[in-house]
């Protein structure tokens, strides 16, 4: 039996979608936009939400202690880091920025990055660059359409400081070689700062195996935790290469009148205001996912959007677009003569969730490749064969 069809056996299919009401009204292909919570996760935040408004939130932040600590632990456990390498940061955008603009970059410096990039990371790429005069360098594609790792090595100078890239881009199946990245990036001394905002929670990610210095995620997405929550991986030994550009009394400490010193490991990332019921329940999120297991997850998920990826290249008119040598469970595609915005709409009018990724978003991928907007389909581990028969339906009658 194949690892595949081993994760579709380990998951309680049954159980997971009892878990989450929703697919009993809406077929939800839209996880990585913002997925569906499950049942201890919506529970988890009303927890916080009725203490809140019980007796204060201070005193629900008291109460909450002890999830709130688990954040880290539940965290490293995770990605395979340790607790005081992990940050809660508002939104994954966030936490990439924390460190990305808290580096020492100058004029002169090298950085490269891919045509996957999103386009929050390479605006704040153009526009550090634009301040402070570091040089941007594109990796160039392999034949599959991911990063040329050989390219990659070749291109590393002295000047080269950082290799930023994303593991999952935003518009499309691709899963990049991340931890092939990370043996160069280490061979050669680089940093290396990885945007894994699209593949924590449906691939298993293990940043000691993948080899980066930094990690950003989010957890709305395959997570399934709530919005408005995101979080951060910095690897113990580079911390103080790095200077936060925000600052507060929770991520430092005011030693004296004219000096203060930040606090140990990555929660000199954090601000001392944050979103409580949402650092607990994407706590549970974490919990949730682990109990179970994020191998069990990654194999089912990769399976389904295999299966999705087959049933729409049967319907007459439609193009699928994922690029690389390994995909995931997002699947991007587009048909002969309906506008992928108008798609989203009319399935959606069917209670079928997708959403639509545009040039705008990831301008180095798509403009070269004349597409201007595409329909994607991202699925989960608790969608079903019968839903992807569905949904093919559906595009095939529009």
């Amino acid at each position: 039996m194949s690892r595949e069809s081993q994760g579709l056996l380990l998951i309680d299919i049954e159980r997971v979608r009892q878990e989450t009401p929703s697919c009993e009204t809406v077929l939800h292909f839209n996880n990585a936009g913002s997925s569906l919570m499950p049942v201890p996760v919506f529970e988890a935040l009303q927890r916080v939400f009725k203490d809140e408004n019980e007796v204060g939130g201070y005193e629900a932040e008291r109460r909450a202690y002890d999830d709130i600590q688990a954040f880290y632990a539940e965290f490293a456990a995770l990605l395979n880091a340790r607790p005081d390498e992990i940050a809660f940061v508002e939104n994954a955008t966030r936490a990439w920025d924390m460190a990305f603009y808290g580096l020492n970059l100058k004029a002169g410096d090298r950085v490269i990055t891919h045509a996957s990039e999103y386009a929050s990371n390479y605006l704040a790429l153009l526009q550090q660059s634009r301040r402070l005069g570091f040089e941007i360098d594109l990796v160039p594609s392999d034949a599959s359409g991911q990063i040329d790792v050989g390219a990659l090595e070749q291109m590393i100078g002295a000047w080269t400081k950082l290799i930023a890239i994303t593991h999952v881009p935003t518009q499309g199946g691709l899963v990049n070689p991340a931890a092939d990245v990370g043996a160069v990036a280490r061979k050669h001394g680089v940093l290396y700062l990885l945007d894994a905002c699209q593949s924590v929670g449906q691939i298993d990610v293990n940043v000691a195996e993948i080899g980066c210095d930094i990690l950003s995620g989010t957890g709305r997405k395959f997570l399934r935790g709530p919005r408005g929550t995101g979080f951060l991986y910095v690897r113990r030994e580079i911390l103080n290469q790095l200077d936060p550009p925000f600052v507060d009394l929770l991520s430092a400490t005011w030693t004296a009148e004219n000096r203060f010193e930040f606090v140990a490991g990555a929660k000199r990332f954090e601000n001392w205001e944050s979103f409580v019921a949402g650092r607990v329940g994407l706590m549970e999120a974490v919990r949730y996912a682990r109990r179970i297991g994020v191998s069990n997850i990654e194999d089912r998920v990769a399976q389904l959007g295999a299966d999705l990826r087959e049933a729409l290249l049967s319907i007459d008119g439609v193009a699928v677009h994922d690029l690389g040598e390994r995909k995931c469970g997002i699947v991007t595609f587009t048909k002969a003569g309906i506008d992928p915005n108008a798609m989203a709409d009319r399935l959606r009018a069917r209670r079928m969730n997708v959403s639509v990724s545009k040039m705008t978003s990831a301008r180095l991928d798509l403009e070269p490749r004349n597409l201007p907007s595409v329909t994607r389909a991202s699925i989960h581990y608790f969608n079903t064969e019968d839903e992807i028969a569905r949904f093919v339906d559906a595009v095939d009658e529009l």
